[in-house]
């Protein structure tokens, strides 16, 4: 069995680390290139960067600000955040990135993913997906959360393995920023039906959450933010948190 993976998530805006609830009400939470280095050194297990306003401001991913941080961390460092095309792609595996995670380009043109996991393999490819609950439905929304499409999680998941995706990231809107915990059903729905790996995001707010969605939904990652960019928790004292509940983690 593997060891479940801890991973940081910077969401970038004008350079600066910022989070908010329900992606919305934005604050700053510091500089990005700082945090990255604490995190690597506390033990972090990946390091994730999201440019959250590039696809909404129609522009790329601030490359010199991924180089900046990959020359400060020793571990795996995935970026997303605009990517349309495998100039990008190439233009941040240059930079630094070891992953890259590919989100509203990859709605609305899902051969992209064939494509790219074509050129780069699909270890290198992240499926970023952001949900929200409507009408009792999970659908897919793009845009940093600003635009609500026909698209819905399960299937949209299933679709995106099947193009090439190495991974599912999936982040739950109704949960964001709340600290209320995972959604553990929809998290648990996904780790059941696919074959690759599920992370987990939005909602952590204790260490407890973080066994409850290892435990409960079986995900082979969780993310978070704020809690990790406010000292609320501390890697390391999470790990041994978890591997005293019986879930294999790295130390």
């Amino acid at each position: 069995m593997l060891a479940k993976r801890i991973i940081p998530c910077l969401d970038i805006k004008n350079g600066r680390t910022v989070k908010g609830t329900n992606f919305i009400n934005l604050r700053d939470a510091g500089d990005p290139v700082e945090l990255g280095r604490i995190y690597s050194e506390q033990g972090a297990d990946e390091l994730v960067f999201l440019d959250i306003t590039a696809t909404s401001d129609k522009r790329k991913t601030l490359v010199s600000l991924v180089e900046k941080i990959a020359r400060e961390i020793n571990i795996p460092f995935t970026v997303g955040g605009g990517i349309s095309r495998v100039e990008d792609v190439k233009a941040l595996l240059r930079a630094g990135a070891d992953k890259v995670s590919v989100n509203s380009a990859a709605v609305y043109h899902p051969d992209l993913i064939n494509e790219l996991s074509s050129c780069f393999g699909n270890q290198c490819i992240v499926l970023a997906i952001d949900a929200n609950l409507v009408d009792g439905k999970w659908k897919v929304f793009t845009h940093g959360g600003r635009r609500e499409t026909e698209k819905e999680l399960f299937s949209w998941a299933r679709e995106g393995q099947e193009r090439g995706a190495g991974e599912i990231l999936f982040t739950a809107m109704t949960r964001d920023g709340t600290k209320d915990g995972f959604e553990i059903e929809a998290s648990k729905t996904l780790s059941e039906t696919l074959r690759i790996p599920v992370i987990a995001s939005g909602g952590a707010g204790n260490m407890q959450h973080f066994s409850d969605v290892f435990l409960q939904a079986r995900v082979d990652a969780a993310l978070a933010a704020s809690v990790f960019h406010y000292g609320e928790i501390i890697i390391k004292d999470l790990k041994l948190k978890l591997k005293k509940d019986g879930i294999r983690v790295r130390i």
